[in-house]
């Protein structure tokens, strides 16, 4: 596995091509494929497209991102392919345009190579939940790799793509990204366009990178993020080039350590990872001082309150009328209704749309959604007064490490659970992102959380660099 400056290295003396770099990626999605981590493979058009991006290398054309093999999440729309999101939903559907994010790949000259599996429409912690089966962990396949965007987290770890892109409703790239060991972001929530993202909770939803570095994750930032005018929430702020943040200096930055963040909950080697990365910011001159989030124990509830409810909306779409699964069994037009959600849901995307229903109907919408709404503006304002104090925020990302397959499956407050330092990110709207941070006594990754200012990903990724494990 190598970093993508590592391969422009060897394109640029000719140890290799693109052609030649996409070919071993598709080989070692044929040798790995027993980790379920693609729902589809673009072989024959990634090799295509490769040979022609090696001829506008010759040229001296070629876009910032040629060589790059990247993987893309199957919630994220790849024109003329399917788009299933690991859902017998939408099994047969193949989408009729591309993402602006894949579309701004494209125009970057990175090569696509594949669709990977997910949690159905997003909704898991673990990847056990897709219609298509599970993901398994690379380095231990009795384990799960996280969710809901286990497939790219993997396909990075097991080095089947250069990088991928996930997306993060309420932790879905940062999660796996600390249980595999790889490097993932969730920019701020604007910051990159969600047109062609199939939508899970519309005012969460946000897509970022996978990548084995941070500056890799940085330089596909870059290239994703920008105004989008087919996105009504897309913000007009500039794009800076996000790889010039990572200067390895972090002297003088005030680093802020949320308490709440550091309970019993926490696996004792996740917490002693963390804190030796904090003595090594400490003797690199940042200062780090102790802060207060003091809704943090309200995040959970709320984020699980306010994201089935958008949920419950979204899905209502599936209806087997216009398109997706219609069930054969159908007779009158509520009994196709019935049968065919009940038939193309999953037990997941089913418990999440009654939760949903059950929040925003009448009588219990005051009670739940509207004082979730509440809750997520005071989430909003603790971060919000922390930041006067501090440039970033550094947690757990996630309170264990890798939990074996089936493990929290019987059980979802649990699972729930894995998300209780990544959902407050996507209630706040500011960027988040996972980088490793040691291994535990069995050998899984540790994942450490660094948590940003609205639109400041640069500062975020500066001390993400700087704490990144070989530097």
């Amino acid at each position: 596995m190598k970093s993508f400056d590592e391969i422009t290295a060897d394109l640029s003396s000719g140890r290799t091509s693109c052609e030649v770099l996409t070919r071993d990626y598709l080989d070692v999605i044929e040798k790995r494929k027993n980790l379920n981590a693609f729902l589809s493979v673009f072989a024959d058009g990634a090799v295509a497209r490769a040979k022609a991006i090696d001829k506008k290398r010759a040229e001296g054309t070629a876009g910032p991102l040629a060589g790059m093999v990247i993987s893309i999440k199957d919630a994220i729309s790849v024109k003329g392919e399917r788009l299933t999101c690991g859902s017998k939903m939408l099994e047969e559907f193949v989408s009729p345009y591309d993402a602006t994010v894949v579309r701004r790949l494209l125009d970057a000259d990175a090569v696509l190579i594949g669709k990977t599996n997910m949690d159905e429409f997003a909704m898991g912690s673990s990847t056990e939940n897709s219609a298509f089966g599970r993901v398994k962990h690379p380095l231990d396949n009795s384990r799960v790799p996280g969710g809901s965007s286990g497939g790219s987290a993997v396909a990075v770890k097991a080095g089947m793509s250069t990088a991928s892109l996930g997306s993060d409703t309420g932790g879905s790239i940062r999660q796996p990204a600390a249980l595999t060991g790889v490097v993932g972001v969730k920019p701020t929530y604007g910051r990159v366009s969600r047109y062609g993202l199939v939508a899970f909770a519309s005012s969460f939803d946000q897509i970022g990178p996978f990548a084995l570095t941070v500056k890799d994750a940085a330089r596909v930032l870059t290239v994703i993020a920008g105004h989008d005018e087919l996105d009504s929430t897309s913000a007009t702020v500039p794009v800076p080039d996000f790889t010039s943040s990572l200067t390895g200096d972090v002297a003088k930055l005030r680093i802020g350590i949320p308490k709440e963040y550091f309970g019993k909950e926490i696996n004792e080697e996740v917490r002693r990872a963390i804190e030796k990365k904090l003595d090594l910011l400490r003797s690199n001159g940042a200062i780090v001082e102790e802060v207060s989030l003091p809704h943090s124990n309200l995040t959970v509830a709320a984020y699980y309150t306010l994201a089935t409810a958008e949920a419950s909306s979204n899905l209502a779409r599936y209806d087997g009328a216009r398109y997706g699964y219609r069930s054969k069994r159908s007779g009158d037009l509520t009994d196709m209704y019935t049968q065919s959600r009940s038939e193309g849901f999953g037990a997941e995307v089913k418990r999440r749309i009654m939760l949903g229903t059950y929040v925003l109907s009448a009588g219990y919408y005051d009670a739940y959604y509207r004082k979730g709404q509440k809750i997520r503006r005071l989430i909003k304002e603790d971060f919000d007064k922390v930041f006067q104090r501090v440039d970033c925020l550094i947690t757990p990302t996630s309170p264990t490490t890798a939990f074996r397959a089936g493990e929290k499956m019987d059980d979802p407050l649990q699972m729930y659970l894995s998300d209780v330092f990544t959902t407050s990110a996507n209630l706040a709207g500011i960027p988040g992102m996972s980088v490793p941070c040691g291994q535990d006594s069995s050998g899984l990754p540790i994942g450490l959380q660094v948590l940003g200012k609205p639109f400041d990903e640069s500062t975020m990724l500066r001390v993400a660099d700087f704490l990144e494990e070989g530097k």
